[in-house]
């Protein structure tokens, strides 16, 4: 196990930096109420005083309910800042003006909302100075488990390297609530959805891959194959030079 206070010390000092560098006065993050935005808000807020966590619901039953009570108790908890944009209508407008025109499947409508968080974040952060820090972990970023230059667009992010198993390590070590420690990671995009089910793997099964490159042939073929299709989302995209 990782020592956590070390962590802690240096995550702070890196953050601190990140904000010295560019002269920037604080830090925005998408308060999802889930454990990886609650780690990124709780080291945010150990290094510095500015800190906006900005809770994004749109369509979802759960954004506007457990999601955001647990998003609430974290920023009460640490002392967050916290605002609310309710994004509901927002897709609405945007997905009917695309379909007059166009039919939008499935998996490109479940992106939008992604997409129109980090438009947010960057709005309001730019208007107050702010960086936006990144939320996403090691093994989702494995799996190319995020939206391109939607939740994968951030100016820092000071978790990218550790693993699901490590985040909830690092949150009992903080004492986030319990309830975002305990309950199933889902990225809240539909109903019902949750990350594993939607992976076809646990990230128990993700971690011990990362850490051993070993597990189950047919969870290894998943994950291999995930890692392969989703290669284009951890580079920058190709230019004509």
């Amino acid at each position: 196990m990782r020592d956590y206070e070390k962590e802690l010390k240096n995550r702070v000092k890196f953050i601190q930096n990140k904000l010295k560098e560019a002269n920037a006065s604080g830090v925005i993050f998408g308060n999802s109420g889930g454990k990886d935005s609650a780690l990124v808000g709780i080291l945010a807020k150990h290094a510095c005083e500015n800190v906006l966590g900005v809770i994004m619901p749109c369509e979802s039953k759960r954004n506007f309910g457990e999601d955001m009570e647990d998003g609430l108790k974290l920023a009460n908890q640490f002392n967050i800042e916290n605002i609310t944009i309710d994004l509901t209508e927002t897709k609405k407008s945007i997905t009917s003006a695309i379909e007059k025109i166009e039919s939008i499947t499935s998996e490109a409508s479940k992106n939008i909302a992604p997409r129109l968080r980090m438009a947010t974040l960057y709005a309001i952060g730019q208007s107050k100075n702010y960086l936006v820090a990144g939320t996403g972990n090691k093994s989702e970023r494995y799996m190319g488990y995020f939206t391109k230059w939607g939740d994968g667009a951030f100016d820092f992010n000071p978790i990218a390297d550790l693993t699901v198993t490590e985040i909830y390590e690092f949150l009992e070590f903080l004492k986030a609530p319990e309830n975002i420690i305990k309950k199933a990671p889902s990225a809240g995009l539909f109903e019902g959805q949750t990350d594993e089910s939607e992976l076809g793997v646990t990230y128990k099964e993700i971690d011990e891959y990362i850490n051993t490159g070993k597990g189950k042939a047919a969870s290894v073929a998943i994950i291999e194959r995930a890692h392969k299709v989703t290669e284009h989302k951890r580079r920058l995209p190709d230019t004509y030079e």
